[in-house]
């Protein structure tokens, strides 16, 4: 008796063990306070533009290196959208494909489809700026009305004799009203300066003017032959830089290390010769100087990274920028520095977009879809397996659940985003999970068929059905997992829900259909193979009724003592 009650409880265990398991990925989702998945672009609506890059000779392949530090500086480009869950990915060994929600195509294509700009220049003024949220924000002046920091300094103190004003009739004439300033270049001139012109630059009133209300995040641009007012990424710095004194393709290396016989990082720049000859005409004017007119400012897409002071005179093109570097602030500089001019052009290969409707569309679609599936399953499994359909509904709803809960958890934790080839995937795993009922019914009902018990053949059915079963599935996830490799794009949303859909198919059919049905098949009414059941004998093959227990002849004992 011990050892059957010890039999008896095993699959009860198991159910309540794994159950527990399904409750602790909802618990998780609670801590997380989220509870819907992340959508892809396909299905909340967005852009996707897939870039192209080649060498700007035109020919050979694409370093690796470059392409991927391509791919952070674009990523930068894009998070200043402030959109948030924008997605910048390579695809090949020449693609960098970007995916943005809600942004203007026209914008995004302009963004993302620029060579990076790197460039530098000499500090004229810096200065410290209080906390960027707290700046007053500057409200629009009326076009007729030029504002007043744009005004020359002549026009802006009016007269204060009236007498000397031209009159008509006693009559003062209307003012002329003052110019507009010319819009500055976007674009450097044919002729590009010199470095002793950079050197003897200094700004106009108008530069001080727009430099003294510039705020950090207004728009400025930058062009290589004009002065520069622009901030630090973390807008915490506001700088008038000079013109470009070397441009980042004059810099031929630049690498992140600690120098023999010291202890802290810095980062080693090396120019090509001729700019090598004007980075030390450089140094040389500005070691003469104070600070911060003694710093040159290093400025990528318009942000200053890094501004380095000049000690001494500079020769032989190679420099030494050290300060308070640890091993990964180090190694971003150097990055930075190698590859942001990068020797790469980009052609737009394809641009999509997604409205935000059509999105939502296309996953009602998917929900509809999924829903006529799972009924179809429901509705064969009733006709087919009758009462016993209750094990493949509770298995759908407990994979369902479970899938759910991990995509849910996996935008959080990997920024996982569900996109219409990934519901595909759910819906064959509708299939999936089925299937793996079907195969272990029928092995159950040859077992039947072959004149076992019923508790015999739920048992000796499993150990025999389990191994189809593992195959079957084992085949699932390697085609999954050979599509997510070979796959690009979308495509990989399916592979990754087929593949994670088939590992949670295996738990369930494990560690929760098996145990469910050897419960059932220990009841008086799934076990006697009452009318509906499922394991009726006329319905499972078998000749003679397969009860819980084949009933035993009467012992001659019991009939004897009956007898009398």
């Amino acid at each position: 008796m011990a050892t059957t009650s010890k039999h008896h409880s095993h699959p009860l265990r198991t159910l309540i063990v794994f159950l527990a398991f399904s409750v602790g990925l909802v618990g998780l989702m609670a801590l997380g306070g989220v509870w819907t998945p992340k959508l892809g672009l396909d299905l909340r609506g967005g852009t996707t533009i897939t870039l192209t890059a080649s060498n700007t000779s035109g020919e050979g392949s694409i370093d690796p290196d470059s392409l991927e530090q391509a791919r952070t500086i674009i990523q930068q480009r894009v998070d200043s959208f402030g959109v948030g869950e924008t997605e910048v990915t390579t695809s090949g060994d020449r693609q960098i494909v970007v995916s943005v929600p809600n942004v203007q195509q026209d914008e995004l294509v302009r963004t993302v489809g620029q060579t990076a700009q790197l460039y530098f220049r000499l500090v004229y003024a810096q200065e410290t700026v209080a906390d960027p949220s707290a700046q007053p924000t500057v409200e629009p002046t009326d076009p007729a009305q030029p504002s007043q920091s744009a005004q020359p300094a002549e026009s802006a103190q009016p007269s204060a004799e009236p007498s000397a004003s031209p009159s008509t009739n006693g009559r003062p004439l209307p003012s002329l009203p003052t110019p507009v300033p010319s819009p500055r270049p976007t674009a450097p001139g044919a002729t590009p300066l010199t470095t002793q012109q950079v050197l003897d630059w200094q700004p106009s009133e108008r530069d001080q003017s727009e430099y003294t209300d510039f705020q950090c995040g207004d728009p400025f641009p930058d062009v290589s032959d004009q002065p520069l007012i622009t901030c630090d990424k973390a807008g915490t710095t506001k700088f008038l830089l000079s013109p470009t004194v070397i441009s980042g393709k004059d810099l031929v290396k630049a690498a992140a290390g600690i120098p023999q016989g010291q202890v802290s990082w810095v980062v080693n720049l090396e120019f090509n010769s001729t700019a090598g000859a004007t980075f030390e005409t450089v140094t040389e004017a500005l070691a003469t100087k104070t600070s911060p007119q003694n710093e040159f400012a290093i400025v990528l897409d318009g942000d200053v990274i890094s501004t380095p002071y000049v000690s001494t005179t500079i020769a032989g093109g190679k420099a030494e920028i050290s300060g308070s570097f640890t091993q990964k602030s180090a190694t971003e500089l150097a990055n930075v520095l190698k590859y942001g001019a990068l020797p790469l052009a980009f052609d737009v290969s394809s641009v999509d977009t997604v409205s935000a409707k059509l999105g939502g569309e296309q996953l009602d679609a998917g929900i509809i879809a999924g829903i006529i599936g799972l009924a179809l399953v429901v509705a064969y499994s009733l006709l087919y397996y009758r009462a016993l359909s209750i094990v493949v509904v509770s298995s759908l709803v407990v994979a369902f659940g479970i899938t759910y809960a991990f995509i849910v958890l996996l935008g959080q934790a990997m920024g996982f985003a569900l996109n219409l080839p990934g519901v595909a995937g759910l819906i064959v795993a509708i299939g999936v999970t089925a299937d793996s009922f079907i195969i272990y019914f029928e092995r159950i009902r040859d077992e039947v068929r072959d004149g076992r018990t019923l508790r015999t053949a739920i048992e000796v059915g499993w150990v025999r059905s389990r191994q189809t079963i593992l195959v079957a599935d084992g085949v699932s996830l390697l085609s999954a997992i050979v599509l997510f490799i070979l796959a690009i794009g979308a495509v990989k949303g399916f592979a990754f829900t087929l593949g994670l859909t088939t590992l949670i198919d295996l738990a369930v059919v494990f560690w929760f259909t098996k145990p469910l049905v050897s419960l059932l098949g220990k009841t008086t009414y799934f076990g006697q193979g009452r009318k509906f059941s499922g394991f009726e004998p006329e319905h499972l093959g078998a000749k003679h009724q397969p009860p819980l227990h084949r009933r035993r002849p009467a012992r001659p004992v019991a009939a004897a003592t009956k007898e009398a």
